[in-house]
């Protein structure tokens, strides 16, 4: 199953232990209160820090008085081994939301959806109404016999673009496949900082930052990622560059271009401080203003589960990106 692009940088859920709970352990309390999870999984999030008592790391075995903050924090990485665990757990009980869905494409195998910011993919914790799979099972109640509603990848809640969803039980097993044999073709189309180069494969292991769990990074010991990227335009200090992924990690256009010194514009979580401020300084407000990850799934290529011909697919990128690129031409055209 592809991984890239988490829904969210980081995921924060409080509960508070109720007061019958004192003398139980934390971990029983905790597969109460996050039913979504399996008690091995909130055991291994315990262990790890990702769930706290007011603050502080326990065992899972340690006793509650009751009336505790527990607090849980999913980094991403974290949030993209869940989804399919909260699929198994909670299908039946995934509320169907009514809401506008562009369809790019459908037939009785898939759909191709063309996704807005800032729509979530799937529900989670804290956050189960209106996702894009609240309103796939509302347009089609029968979803819910394919797994995870058949969202067979996902993008980041502020990432724009293409995405497939299966019909079918057949249709899900030969998407997945696909994807995992890395024969689904996916372009992105980015706005990036900086004078980056013509072209060029970045070949780095990504993980989770050994220092600030918000965020991905490259790392020694990472799951093996690989970027290729060609420049389609260039601006002052910008370039519009399409993007194909070859594997699908968390964050991975985002973490490769930050590596390689080319941060997205926008990207609130990867853009170091300061590294658009020669950009800011044109005083445009189309960039100024530009407060997601400048990223667009711009086109996408699989075999029909059916024929196994191959399809293709694109999507224009939305009005904000679109007027970003307007501002960036009309300000190199003053000086050409």
């Amino acid at each position: 199953m592809s991984k890239d692009d988490s829904d969210a940088t980081e995921q924060r859920y409080q509960q508070t232990a109720p007061t019958g709970a004192a003398g139980s352990r934390f971990d029983a309390v905790a597969a109460m209160l996050f039913s979504d999870y399996s008690r091995s999984r909130l055991q291994d999030w315990i262990k790890r820090g990702f769930l706290t008592t007011d603050g502080q790391q326990r065992r899972p075995s340690d006793k509650l008085i009751g009336g505790e903050e527990i607090m849980l924090v999913l980094p991403p990485d974290a949030l993209a081994d869940t989804w399919e665990e909260t699929w198994a757990n909670g299908a039946a009980q995934i509320e169907a939301d009514e809401m506008s869905i562009d369809f790019v494409h459908t037939d009785e195998q898939f759909y191709i959806v063309n996704k807005p910011t800032p729509l979530v993919m799937h529900p989670a914790p804290g956050n189960r109404r209106g996702t894009l799979m609240n309103g796939l099972l509302h347009f089609e109640p029968g979803l819910r016999h394919v797994p995870r509603a058949g969202i067979v990848h996902r993008l980041d809640k502020d990432t724009t673009g293409l995405c497939v969803v299966a019909r079918t039980l057949k249709a899900h097993a030969h998407l997945v496949s696909e994807l995992q044999a890395r024969k689904v073709s996916r372009e992105y189309l980015a706005i990036v900082l900086g004078d980056i180069p013509d072209a060029g494969t970045i070949d780095e292991p990504i993980g989770r930052h050994p220092k600030d769990r918000k965020r991905m990074a490259v790392v020694q010991g990472g799951k093996p990622a690989r970027t290729h990227f060609h420049v389609l335009e260039r601006f002052d200090y910008a370039a519009l560059v399409a993007v194909q992924l070859e594997t699908g990690r968390t964050h991975q256009i985002r973490v490769h271009m930050t590596h390689l010194g080319f941060p997205l514009l926008g990207d609130p979580v990867y853009t170091r401080r300061g590294a658009s401020a020669r950009l800011d300084s044109l005083g445009l407000q189309a960039i100024t203003g530009f407060n997601r990850q400048a990223l667009h799934a711009y086109r996408l290529s699989l075999a029909h589960p059916e024929d196994l011909r191959q399809r293709e697919f694109q999507a224009e990128p939305p009005d904000d990106f679109n007027n970003a690129l307007q501002a960036l031409r009309d300000h190199a055209a003053q000086f050409s």
